[in-house]
């Protein structure tokens, strides 16, 4: 292993144009490397050191996938089941065609939300949304923010594209239901507890102090990449603090499934090694059975869905149960493992997993715009490279 290699990614990073950076490699359960570049708040010179907290962002849905799956092992549902069994608003959807609405043919199921190929979509400025605030005097508790959802009309067909969406979101709520309780404490008392994971949370004002500093890249260049491909290329944009609200969190009893996770790279990276470990911790503890990490990370979409399954980091991808899996090594260009799956936050959380190598890494930085196109596929070839040298 030479993990100079990672170290030196990262440090070109934070000398391009990323504030600062922070990641957890471990193997077999064990933190085989840590590292920390830059700064965790640039305006007061305070270095990244990995014990800030973080919005994590979309790196949220894969813990939401898990506690799902929890409620599948257990029986409550199938795969197939409709989401209606669950929240009765979803019987009858309609679908917006161009402008015109017609009946949707067929529910969505389960399968669909995991798999992100509801008909959902992320906009947040519906009808819906006026709805909720308006029932919920502004507190916006998760199902019935889902349940006024149901109202607005889907995109497409159920099951006919892949489309990223609040799909995980409606997942939060359907936990809920069925286990009734608070999303949070669901996850709480199944996950973190058990993975001893006690700097992860959904509500949490006290960790505003610890947090750090939240940013955004802004580049007025149409090519924002050019730049990246030389090393040492110069900051050619400007970094604004935009403070630290998570936009996505959409009232104080809001449980984003799909973005609410404030953590430490030290902290989620306990939950990342229990899926290396195929569903138990480090410490021991079970969360999920090996067959259902298997089934997580089985690529589940069709053919047509992949048509829409299109973006720069998806290339040699397929997609599983709210994780992206590795199909095609060539297409990729990775020097990593089949299957080895993978996603990442608005504002530069990654979390990466070879269940066949025990190896999991959880990669953090806190600007949004984060770069993705260009520092997810030279993050994983590096952490390959360190760990194989």
């Amino acid at each position: 292993m030479n993990f100079e290699i990672l170290r030196d990614f990262m440090d070109r990073l934070t000398a391009w144009r990323i504030p600062g950076n922070s990641v957890s490699v471990c193997h077999n359960g064990k933190e085989i490397y840590k590292y920390s570049s830059g700064y965790a708040d640039i305006e007061n010179g305070v270095p990244m050191n990995g014990s800030e907290f973080l919005n994590i962002y979309s790196t949220s849905k894969v813990c939401t996938v898990a506690a799902a799956l929890q409620l599948y092992e257990r029986g409550y549902f199938l795969l197939d089941t409709p989401l209606y069994d669950f929240i009765p608003e979803f019987r009858e959807m309609t679908i917006n065609e161009n402008g015109n609405l017609r009946k949707a043919a067929n529910p969505i199921t389960m399968r669909q939300l995991f798999t992100m190929t509801s008909g959902l979509t992320y906009n947040v400025n519906t009808q819906a949304f006026a709805k909720a605030r308006e029932l919920t005097g502004g507190k916006m508790d998760t199902v019935q923010v889902i349940k006024c959802l149901a109202s607005d009309p889907l995109a497409f067909e159920p099951g006919e594209k892949w489309n990223y969406s609040l799909s995980h979101d409606v997942l939060a709520a359907v936990v809920e239901v069925i286990s009734g309780k608070k999303f949070c404490d669901y996850v709480s008392e199944n996950i973190f507890a058990p993975l001893e994971m006690k700097d992860s949370f959904y509500h949490n004002e006290a960790v505003q102090d610890r947090m750090a500093q939240q940013y955004r890249f802004v580049n007025d260049d149409s090519d924002d990449l050019v730049e990246a491909q030389k090393n040492g290329a110069k900051n050619d944009g400007r970094i604004e603090n935009v403070g630290k609200d998570n936009p996505l969190v959409f009232g104080c009893e809001y449980d984003s499934g799909g973005a609410g996770i404030v953590t430490t790279v030290g902290d989620y990276a306990k939950f990342l090694q229990a899926l290396a470990l195929k569903g138990k911790g480090a410490n021991g503890e079970r969360i999920l059975s090996e067959g259902t990490v298997e089934l997580l990370r089985t690529d589940q979409l069709t053919e047509n869905q992949k048509k829409t399954f299109n973006w720069s980091v998806t290339k040699g991808y397929g997609y599983g149960l709210g994780v992206k899996t590795m199909t095609d090594r060539a297409l990729s260009g990775s020097n990593g493992s089949l299957k080895e799956f993978s996603w990442g936050g608005a504002a530069g959380a990654t979390a990466l997993v070879d269940a066949d190598e025990g190896l999991s890494m959880f990669y953090a930085h806190h600007m949004l715009n984060p770069q993705e196109e260009y520092y997810q596929p030279r993050l994983r070839n590096a952490l390959y490279t360190s760990f194989k040298y």
